[in-house]
C-alpha cells in the first residue's frame, strides 16, 4: 500500500515569506539609491555589501519554522 504523504502548507508559506523580503528589501535599497549614489564610491561599495548581507538574516527563523513549526530552536539541554 502506498501512502503518499500530504503536502504540507508550512514550506510553501516560508517560501513566499522569503520571496516577501527579498522584494521588500530590494525595493527599499533601490529607493535609497538616490541618496547613496551622491556618497563616495567606497562608502557605497560598503553600504550595498552590507544591504547585501543583512536581508539573510530573517531567513534562519522562517526555515526553522518551515520545518519545524516553531520560529526559536530549543535551548540546548544540559
Amino acid at each position: 500500500m502506498n501512502h503518499e504523504e500530504e503536502p504540507r502548507p508550512r514550506p510553501a508559506a516560508g517560501a513566499f515569506m522569503i520571496i516577501g523580503i527579498i522584494i521588500v528589501w530590494a525595493v527599499l535599497i533601490a529607493s535609497v539609491s538616490d541618496i547613496v549614489t551622491s556618497w563616495p564610491a567606497l562608502v557605497q561599495f560598503v553600504f550595498y555589501m552590507v544591504a547585501g548581507i543583512i536581508w539573510i538574516l530573517p531567513l534562519r527563523p522562517i526555515l526553522r519554522w518551515s520545518e519545524t513549526g516553531r520560529w526559536r530552536a530549543d535551548p540546548p539541554q544540559p
